[in-house]
């Protein structure tokens, strides 16, 4: 065994039973894993080119993907599930003994919102998505969707990680690892949400054991000016020319550092960060000043947080963004236990007038066939009336609705359903893993094959779930 003398300084305990004379910390390693297993888990992570494109599986109908996040469960039956049942027999028990909520409730409520057929489909929509609605023809509504449990906490795990308990990657960082960025110069996951973080805060867009450069990065979309939208975007003591030879510096020294230490994961990631922050002053500052637009087009996104959030997507998918999520807001701005029909509606005027604007944005420039764009919630919600108040809805795992558009979607169909009260679902019933795998397959990724070898085995972000809604894809 080498003289503990003779070790470079600096060394890691990690790095010190690797180099060890009896190879102890190896043979302990090797009882568990193979030869092969060994092999990959030593090999290195190439900081330079972990984002670079890399080739799907097979030939992909969608270059990204759009989540626009409704965190806190809208109503299914007060948006694109539609009920006439509820309006007969509201205040009513309901008939059926299987039925479970969290709080207790009153009877059947009916939908304070009108509901019209649109688009050559015929889907009903209520009257808070009016301006959605003209682009049903587009959309492919899933409204046979289950979570696992009625908490806000494990279901926006399970829709955003695929796992409720369990500390496990993000959709967009399994779409970020699988399929690299088009643009080098920006985040390659980006999500926005207004005032601060959502409930679970950061976990919603972590990366967990996948490398860290896959991890989304958070933008307050509630300011407006480039500065503060992006903090430090421009260093106002050094130029450009000054900044490179500093980082060059900096990087070699991290470099240096990174040797010592047998490539870790997250000093890695460190020095990606700074590349791409140094990078980002070239790009972002054009990114996402919408100013840079016509009036007219301002004018049709509106000037709500959501008009500029979609606005701003619209960009960074013109500039090879892969993945972003478009959150309603901190908190959970949809959760409404009470006066329903009053915060549901503006929450719906708030992203009507956008959403319509970003679809048809999309659809006249051709980018709608690229991109895949998902709406919805963690969860829906009850069909019976909450107490005391009997104006609001309780959380619903067993049934709710979603809808996607664009990326290989078949549009203008409709898949599963709940019962006749909204509560359940009953045809063709589909979870958060089948979706999860459908949106991977329309991205060129087969679920199964999207794997990280972590802690001994291969994890993928379907887990061993997840089966292909073959009807909704064209």
């Amino acid at each position: 065994m080498s003289d503990i003398n003779d070790l470079p300084s600096g060394m890691s305990r990690r790095e010190l039973l690797a180099r060890s004379g009896t190879g102890f910390g190896l043979l302990g390693l090797a009882s568990l894993l193979s030869d092969e297993e060994i092999s990959a888990a030593a090999r290195p992570i190439r900081v330079d080119n972990i984002l670079a494109p890399q080739p799907p599986h097979h030939e992909p109908k969608a270059k990204c993907v759009v989540h626009l996040f409704m965190n806190g469960g809208p109503a299914h039956m007060d948006t694109f599930d539609y009920k006439p049942k509820l309006a007969k027999h509201h205040g009513q028990p309901v008939p059926s003994g299987n039925f479970r909520t969290e709080r207790l409730t009153g009877g059947l409520m009916k939908s304070p919102f009108k509901f019209t057929q649109r688009g050559e489909s015929g889907h009903w929509v209520s009257e808070i998505f009016q301006e959605t609605g003209q682009f049903v023809d587009d959309m492919a509504i899933v409204k046979s969707m289950y979570a696992e449990v009625p908490n806000h906490e494990p279901s926006l795990m399970l829709m955003n990680c695929g796992s409720g308990q369990l500390p496990r990657p993000s959709f967009g960082s399994w779409v970020t690892y699988g399929l690299g960025t088009e643009n080098q110069n920006l985040p390659a996951f980006v999500a926005m949400c207004p005032n601060g973080y959502p409930i679970v805060s950061t976990r919603n867009w972590r990366s967990a054991f996948l490398p860290g450069a896959c991890q989304g990065t958070y933008i307050n979309s509630a300011h407006q000016s480039i500065d503060a939208l992006i903090e430090n975007i421009k260093n106002k003591r050094m130029t450009s020319r000054e900044q490179r030879k500093q980082l060059d510096l900096v990087q070699q020294l991290n470099a240096e550092h990174l040797k010592k230490r047998m490539r870790d994961s997250q000093l890695e990631t460190r020095i990606s960060s700074f590349e791409l922050a140094y990078r980002m002053q070239s790009e972002a500052d054009d990114a996402f000043d919408i100013s840079r637009e016509p009036q007219y087009v301002r004018d049709s996104y509106g000037d709500g947080i959501h008009g500029r959030q979609l606005l701003i997507t619209r960009r960074l998918i013109e500039r090879g963004v892969r993945f972003i999520q478009v959150w309603s807001g901190a908190g959970q701005p949809w959760d409404n236990h009470a006066d329903i029909e009053k915060n549901h509606r503006n929450l719906g005027k708030s992203w009507d007038g956008p959403i319509a604007a970003f679809l048809g944005d999309l659809k006249q420039s051709g980018l709608l066939d690229s991109t895949l764009v998902l709406w919805g919630g963690e969860f829906g919600r009850t069909p019976v009336a909450e107490k005391p108040q009997l104006n609001g809805r309780d959380h619903n795992h067993y049934g709710f609705t979603c809808w996607l558009a664009g990326g290989g979607i078949k549009g203008g169909v409709s898949h599963g359903a709940t019962d006749e009260f909204g509560f359940r679902a009953v045809e063709n019933p589909t979870s958060v893993h089948d979706l999860h795998a459908t949106m991977l397959h329309l991205l060129g990724m087969d679920h199964k094959k999207l794997t990280y070898r972590y802690a001994g085995r291969d994890f993928r972000l379907t887990d061993v779930h997840g089966e292909l809604i073959n009807p909704i894809i064209a």
